[in-house]
């Protein structure tokens, strides 16, 4: 069980951040300052320090010196984020924005200690998965986002073709389909590894705050503005700077970035003088914003500089069995974080997941299996717990034996050899529906009248206008 080591003078955040590691199976001490830290710990003994950065006595980056080689992750209001990133560069693994979402919390904290057991087995290859469970066959080496489907190969191709240069890249896709873990890998893929990756989530800063945090300020540029301070995009000189939800970014921000890929300067808020800066720009967005350029709500300049390069990621219901190798990589990591021997998905369960349409994508099937993880209290989590709407009943092997197929041993009266579950279900309707009813059709394949007829749309598959029976 991971040893954590919380410093936080505010009572109350640190006894609900104490809940919220213990109840995810985290050992958990904790500190109101650096000075207690120091008399009643030794800090070699954890495996993580979370710590305030503003605290009594010395701040919390002081903990990066103390640490003796522990990962120390610093929290921080966005008043101060600036400093944050100061903190990074004397060694902070990362920083996390008060008051922080639990989800964002766990992922981070999750993330940081797999990385560091990554390191300690392959110390000479660092992982390019940073967020990302690794499974072995199913992740893609040296890129380490899990799956296989046709439409990962292809971006996999694209990530290490592009990665070594400084061209901007615009990765596309719906929310929860892991815009940031491609941005990561192609950082780490990229000559600019070994200078940081600042990350910002433009929807998650008020509007009023946002140029001020990217682009820095003068003292007396807005009221409260008391000191100069540099921006996040200074903090990126020399590597990465990752925009997510781009699309929610003010037009005069725009026009602020604009200048910074176009003339390689920067100008804070408030400033006359522009100085130079070296970043490569990646963003992300889930927006058309092609159609946001044409009504006026995004520079159409922009967009053409943001879209020299554009990665597209698919959608999880578009990525066939892909959903289960990742399914079985954040069931491994509930399995280690509860301290379970053995938790499996039952075979409905499997199949559950194949034929729900994941609206919400792997950050969706992330959040169930982690509740199903909880609540189970067998060895084998079935279909209701994971929460999915879809009608499951018992299917005739004969007709469609889909765990079979998934698992890469095909019913051998069906050439699905070569098939992709979309293919597979084509092939399956296309064969039947001349004799059997849409209802019948959708029992036989395990899923709702209205997944059905979602597939049929989506796969370009009408429907037949009028049945016939069979003789």
């Amino acid at each position: 069980m991971p040893h954590i080591l919380i410093v936080e003078d505010e009572t109350i955040i640190r006894s609900a951040l104490r809940r919220l590691l213990e109840r995810n199976q985290y050992d958990v001490s904790e500190a109101g300052s650096v000075q207690e830290a120091r008399e009643r710990y030794s800090f070699a003994s954890f495996d993580l320090i979370v710590s305030d950065l503003r605290l009594p006595g010395a701040p919390g980056t002081e903990l990066i010196q103390l640490a003796e080689g522990t990962p120390v992750l610093i929290m921080t209001s966005y008043a101060s984020l600036r400093s944050a990133v100061d903190s990074m560069k004397l060694g902070a693994v990362d920083y996390i924005a008060k008051p922080f979402d639990h989800d964002e919390m766990l992922q981070t904290i999750a993330r940081i200690l797999h990385d560091r057991q990554q390191a300690a087995s392959t110390p000479a290859r660092p992982s390019a998965a940073t967020g990302n469970t690794r499974g072995d066959s199913d992740a893609d080496g040296d890129i380490g986002i899990i799956g296989r489907c046709e439409a990962m190969q292809d971006l996999y191709g694209k990530i290490r073709k592009v990665a070594p240069t400084d061209s901007n890249v615009l990765i596309l896709g719906e929310s929860g389909t892991g815009k940031e873990l491609v941005a990561r890998a192609l950082h780490n893929l990229s000559r600019r590894t070994k200078a940081p990756m600042i990350s910002v989530n433009c929807a998650a800063i008020p509007e009023t705050l946002i140029e001020s945090e990217l682009f820095g300020h003068e003292k007396g540029a807005f009221t409260g503005a008391s000191a100069s301070r540099a921006g996040l995009v200074e903090a990126a000189d020399g590597g990465t700077l990752f925009l997510d939800e781009i699309g929610e970014l003010p037009l005069e921000a725009q026009a602020r970035l604009l200048r910074v890929l176009q003339e390689g300067e920067i100008r804070r808020v408030g400033s006359v003088q522009s100085h130079k800066v070296n970043v490569r720009l990646i963003a992300a967005t889930h927006r058309d914003l092609k159609t946001l350029s044409k009504s006026g709500q995004f520079r159409e300049d922009l967009y053409y500089r943001l879209h020299v390069i554009a990665l597209k990621l698919p959608p999880l219901r578009e990525r066939g069995t892909d959903v289960l190798a990742i399914a079985d990589a954040f069931l491994a990591r509930q399995r280690e974080r509860q301290g379970l021997d053995s938790l499996s998905f039952s075979p409905e369960a499997r199949q559950a997941m194949l034929y729900y349409s994941w609206p919400g994508n792997v950050r969706e099937l992330e959040n169930a299996i982690e509740r199903a993880a909880i609540l189970s209290e067998a060895p084998e989590i079935k279909a209701e717990l994971l929460g999915i709407d879809i009608e499951l009943d018992a299917l005739e092997e004969d007709d469609f034996d889909e765990l079979a197929f998934a698992s890469g041993t095909p019913n051998s009266n069906e050439p699905t050899e070569d098939l992709s579950l979309e293919d597979y279900f084509q092939h399956f309707v296309l064969e039947h529906q001349d004799h059997m009813t849409e209802t019948e059709l959708a029992r036989k394949l395990g899923i709702s009248r209205k997944c059905l007829w979602e597939r049929r749309q989506r796969l370009g598959i009408p429907r037949r206008k009028t049945g016939t029976t069979t003789t």
